[in-house]
């Protein structure tokens, strides 16, 4: 019995293969013909790989349809766990925002930096990678970009930022959850895994948890910003603790379990 847990079919080998190839300098000349057979190469292996399994679960529902789309599977969506209760909850926050994630482009953090260096307000960037140098360049006074930081450091900022701001498309998106166990709301592009896990004050006025923008523009994050801070009073941080226990370990356990038993029974009521 073969169970595959998926958190994403392979990116850059199956339907996001041009987005990489052209954010990377391997999609043009020589070196893009290369690449280009080798992934082709690749992905016929993940496809062949991908019939071994008996049974898929899938991240999110954005994953569920990437997994249709890339090896026409259906898969079970169960939620990867957040340890709520490891994040410190304040519900009194201060005056600035944050995000936290690698510094790479697809994560569209150059964006997040340049909305915020228009609209003038603080905003903390917590991570590193290869655009630690650009977006430290990029950045005006009211910008901190503090690289890697540990732990501590990192949940702490969590807890006491006003919101937490997420450009890229995430297949789930563990950081949403984890600023909402802070009961810090979320600002977030309204895409892939962010439409799962936020609340948008739009459609659940009583139990907003965040607010997702529909592009990913400076514009469409600047209007997402001013918004949110004019509707503050749809933001209540017990709630959007108490949201972030639907992704808790126990919920988890329970459907993980659940489904691997009827896996089984299934598999074994078949004699294979």
């Amino acid at each position: 019995l073969h169970i595959c847990y998926c958190h994403t079919p392979m990116r850059y080998a199956c339907d996001l293969t041009f987005d990489y190839l052209n954010n990377s300098k391997l999609g043009k000349g020589i070196p893009g013909i290369f690449t280009r057979y080798l992934l082709h190469r690749l992905r016929e292996w993940d496809v062949i790989s991908a019939n071994r399994v008996d049974y898929f679960i899938a991240n999110s529902q954005h994953t569920a349809r990437r997994i249709w789309r890339c090896y026409r599977r259906e898969a079970e969506v169960i939620y990867p766990p957040v340890d709520v209760e490891k994040f410190p909850f304040k519900s009194q926050k201060q005056d600035f925002y944050l995000t936290v994630c690698r510094l790479v482009s697809y994560k569209k953090i150059s964006l997040i930096v340049e909305a915020f260096n228009q609209l003038r307000r603080d905003l903390i960037v917590i991570g590193t990678g290869e655009e630690l140098n650009k977006l430290r360049h990029l950045a005006k006074s009211n910008v901190k970009i503090m690289g890697w930081q540990p732990e501590e450091v990192v949940t702490k900022y969590m807890s006491e930022a006003k919101g937490f701001i997420y450009a890229a498309c995430e297949d789930f998106g563990m950081a949403l959850v984890e600023a909402q166990a802070c009961g810090t709301p979320v600002i977030a592009y309204g895409v892939g895994g962010a439409t799962e896990t936020v609340l948008d004050m739009r459609k659940y006025p009583d139990s907003a948890t965040g607010l997702l923008f529909s592009e990913q523009t400076e514009k469409a994050l600047i209007e997402a910003v001013e918004k949110f801070e004019n509707s503050q009073a749809y933001f209540q941080t017990e709630i959007i603790r108490k949201h972030a226990y639907k992704f808790s370990p126990e919920v988890f356990q329970n459907s993980y379990l659940n489904f691997v038993e009827n896996c089984y029974e299934e598999f074994k009521s078949a004699g294979i």
